[in-house]
């Protein structure tokens, strides 16, 4: 399939959703909002020493997988592998393929797991890989190592389960109702299932929907905890978990919320909203700490929220230089990784205060939708990382990135 009739396919879905959102129809936002003057940028020019660091790094595109007939809807890197979502499949890659030509005559064999509608989040955990998809549904896959090497992956379980459905469905309170004349229980996402997200222990798995719900389920045994009922006006795009237990929504209604478990209730209630993008947000990252978010929308700046002293978060400035929405991002040690529609990434640092963009990445053809990254060697004088971005030109670019230690 050809680059145009592959972007002319994956446009009614690709992005996030936008702020005119309804359960059925989605639109896609490719033209970018104004700008936000009310917030200051953080990208200044840097300072003689910081100037010659940043001409020092070094980055280049490794290879190119071509494989996906349809737009990369997500990716993840786990251990030796890449994992990738697009359109109903899910693929796998290995990490020693990132530097050698790839075999395109048997990429057919990377395909592990197929489902129904875009691959829209994909976490992996122990020997479980999850999945969520267009269809309202998120996917389980076991993990079995083969002694030749390879790996084989069966599906587990489809959440909600149907012993959850069933056991939910015995009382009339459990159910809520969805149209006018249609009911289900509360266990269920009825909209495209936007993010996954694991707790730090590992032992719950959150999800976000277009629904506008966010639900929280048990990883031993996938049965549905809580789900927290109209969390946004409009679709929920994007989310992002701290280590200090607080839960990070991003929404086509603009906001960002922050929900916290209460000791008392056992429950999530919302414990701050936070509002300066003038479009909907499309993607959240939290520094390594949890004391920095990052937060990109439709409106082409990239907002940094820092804590303050009581522990709040608070605008500090924006990240600017994209000319179109940003559409995913990504926080690796010190460095935030930034794709837009404009069909470039973007590479930030931040240096006492003042961010830099270290390199603007270009050679997609289309949106870049989707992109993971982690530390690939560190040594006394430069880190090297790998980055991963997915488009809607179909293609997964892999690349390594060689930054100088400050």
């Amino acid at each position: 399939m050809g680059f145009m009739s592959c972007h002319q396919t994956g446009c009614s879905d690709y992005d996030s959703h936008s702020h005119s959102h309804h359960l059925q129809t989605n639109l896609p936002t490719l033209y970018s909002q104004p700008s936000l003057p009310s917030v200051p940028s953080l990208t200044s020019k840097p300072r003689h020493h910081y100037q010659e660091i940043i001409s020092t790094i070094h980055h280049h595109c490794l290879t190119t997988f071509k494989g996906h007939t349809s737009y990369i809807s997500s990716l993840t890197l786990a251990g030796k592998f890449l994992y990738s979502g697009s359109d109903k499949e899910i693929r796998l890659w290995k990490r020693n393929s990132f530097d050698s030509e790839v075999d395109h005559e048997n990429l057919s064999s990377n395909v592990v797991a197929l489902g129904k509608g875009a691959v829209k989040s994909l976490v992996v955990l122990a020997d479980k890989l999850f999945s969520a998809h267009q269809d309202h549904k998120i996917r389980v896959w076991k993990i079995n190592n083969q002694e030749s090497g390879h790996q084989k992956y069966t599906r587990l379980a489809t959440l909600p389960t149907l012993g959850d459905r069933a056991f939910k469905s015995l009382l009339p309170k459990n159910q809520v109702q969805i149209r006018r004349h249609k009911t289900c229980t509360w266990v269920h996402h009825v909209d495209t299932v936007s993010a996954l997200a694991l707790s730090s222990d590992e032992s719950l798995l959150y999800s976000v929907s277009w629904d506008r719900t966010l639900k929280i389920w048990r990883t031993n045994d996938f049965k549905c905890l809580e789900s927290v009922a109209n969390a946004h006006d409009d679709a929920i795009n994007a989310m992002a978990l701290s280590n200090d237990g607080n839960v990070y929504t991003g929404s086509a209604d603009k906001k960002i919320k922050v929900w916290r478990k209460s000791s008392e209730e056992n429950k999530h209630s919302l414990v701050a909203t936070l509002e300066k993008h003038n479009s909907g947000v499309n993607a959240l990252a939290l520094s390594t700490d949890g004391s920095v978010l990052y937060s990109g929308a439709c409106d082409r700046s990239i907002v940094v929220w820092e804590k303050d002293d009581g522990g709040d978060m608070v605008v500090v400035g924006a990240l600017r230089g994209h000319t179109q929405s940003i559409l995913c991002l990504h926080v690796v040690s010190d460095l935030v990784f930034s794709g837009s529609a404009d069909k470039t990434v973007r590479i930030w640092r931040g240096v006492d205060g003042n961010y830099s963009c270290l390199a603007v990445l270009e050679g997609h053809r289309g949106p870049v939708k989707c992109l993971t990254a982690s530390m690939d060697r560190y040594n006394t004088s430069d880190a090297s990382y790998v980055l991963c971005t997915g488009s809607l030109d179909c293609d997964i670019k892999v690349w390594q990135i060689d930054v100088p230690i400050l």
